[in-house]
């Protein structure tokens, strides 16, 4: 038996991420019923990820955007990128908005699968990243063509996680609020208060206040 063919035959091992049980459920079948695709664990924050991650170094990590965690998804993607330089990741998500796909695909995303679109998409995302190939879906691939960049990211430093934390402190929550909202621990919150504090050179609740009014963060979210 040649090397070729011992390739084809070698599984895909994916670690699959998403904070909801029964789409990591529908997602195990999906994968696990094509040939040649083997799910070695399956994961619910975006801290459990990146373990499981360096502890299976799989093939691909199929990732939910929208996770509990110390961190985003988003800010996860360059850490995976660098502590397993052989795990590619497909996005797999409910944002549609271009913007989204941008910042995944700048943090190392090799494909963006919407998931109303999984069942058709996601197969052939994961397989294309396993080679080292992109996917993106057909949808968005027009819109990342026709919408121009956003030119500016979160201000002053702060994390995308900071920057809804700042919002939600501005808004009135207190720490046990904004941690229910964010999926977070309070003593989470409480670091990225510190953190955002430090950061901004501002202490109390009005100052904070005032930054999210000049910097336009208590809009719709």
């Amino acid at each position: 038996m040649g090397w070729r063919t011992l390739v084809r035959m070698a599984s895909i091992r994916i670690v699959l991420a998403d904070d909801h049980r029964v789409v990591r459920s529908g997602l195990r079948l999906l994968l696990g019923g094509e040939e040649g695709i083997e799910v070695v664990a399956e994961v619910g924050d975006v801290d459990a990820t990146l373990r499981a991650v360096l502890g299976h170094k799989p093939d691909v990590l199929v990732l939910d955007l929208n996770m509990p965690g110390t961190m985003t998804s988003l800010e996860a993607l360059p850490v995976v990128r660098e502590r397993s330089p052989g795990t590619a990741t497909v996005v797999l998500t409910m944002q549609e908005d271009p913007e989204y796909a941008r910042r995944a695909l700048r943090g190392g995303a090799l494909g963006y699968v919407l998931k109303e679109a999984a069942d058709s998409e996601l197969v052939e995302a994961v397989t294309r990243a396993a080679r080292g190939e992109s996917y993106l879906n057909p949808s968005l691939g027009v819109m990342l063509a026709t919408t121009p960049e956003t030119p500016s990211g979160p201000p002053d430093g702060l994390s995308s996680r900071e920057v809804e934390v700042l919002r939600l402190i501005a808004l009135g929550h207190t720490n046990t609020e904004i941690g229910e909202q964010l999926f977070l621990s309070v003593r989470t919150v409480e670091t990225h208060r510190s953190h955002v504090q430090q950061k901004l050179s501002r202490t109390t609740r009005a100052e904070l206040v005032g930054y999210a009014l000049e910097h336009g963060l208590l809009g719709p979210a």
